[in-house]
């Protein structure tokens, strides 16, 4: 699902972590796109998971943001700074995320560059 800055919201469907992680986001990076998928379906035969009886549902998560905040920032630097934001979430049973983070001007770059 994708989210623009006027649909902070996001979707009434979500569990408590996606939640909890788009809250989070939208206040420290004021992004004009996000994006969460929820993966956890994917891993919950993974032996980590059967150990937690499946897991919460919400246990591996896709996120794609694009943030002015990440202007300046190499690729390591904003997962970190998301990782950070995360703590929470990552110490009671988040296990992993996929990130794609980029600044307007890296998507309008790439989309101009994929139009050629």
């Amino acid at each position: 699902m994708s989210t623009s800055a006027s649909d902070a919201q996001g979707a009434g469907d979500e569990g408590p972590v996606a939640r909890s992680i788009r809250t989070k986001l939208f206040s420290a990076l004021q992004p004009s796109e996000l994006a969460i998928v929820n993966d956890s379906w994917q891993h919950r035969h993974h032996a980590a998971m059967r150990v937690q009886g499946g897991g919460s549902g919400e246990t591996h998560f896709s996120i794609q943001v694009v943030s002015e905040q990440f202007r300046g920032k190499t690729t390591m630097q904003r997962h970190r700074l998301i990782y950070s934001m995360l703590s929470e979430e990552l110490s009671q049973g988040l296990h992993a995320l996929s990130l794609k983070t980029k600044t307007p001007e890296e998507v309008q770059s790439q989309t101009a560059s994929s139009r050629v």
